[in-house]
C-alpha cells in the first residue's frame, strides 16, 4: 500500500489541540501519531500470537485429553520461579 493518506485526526482541531497538549519536549503531533500507530501494530501482533497459542493449546488438549487446572499451572510456574531464585542465590 503506497498510497499516502492524511490521518483524519489532523483535521479535527479539538483533537489536534488535545494531542499538542500532551506532547513531550521536542515531540511533534506526527511523532505521537507515528509512535501510536507502531504501538498499535505491535499490540495487534501480540494479540494475534496470544490467540494462536490459545487455539493451539485447545487443539492439543482435544487431541491428547491432557489438561491442567489453573492451580496446577500456577504451581508449576511457582516451582520454576523458586528453582530460578535458588540458582541465582547459589551463583552469587
Amino acid at each position: 500500500m503506497n498510497e499516502t493518506v492524511r490521518p483524519s485526526v489532523l483535521d479535527d482541531e479539538e483533537f489536534h489541540a488535545a494531542a499538542e497538549s500532551v506532547l513531550r519536549e521536542g515531540e511533534t503531533v506526527a511523532d505521537l501519531i507515528d509512535r501510536s500507530a507502531r504501538a498499535e501494530v505491535e499490540y495487534r501482533r501480540e494479540q494475534a500470537d496470544f490467540i494462536a497459542r490459545g487455539l493451539a493449546a485447545r487443539e492439543h488438549m482435544a487431541r491428547t485429553g491432557i489438561s491442567y487446572t489453573t492451580d496446577e499451572v500456577l504451581g508449576m510456574m511457582r516451582e520454576i520461579r523458586d528453582e530460578a531464585r535458588a540458582k541465582a542465590v547459589k551463583s552469587r
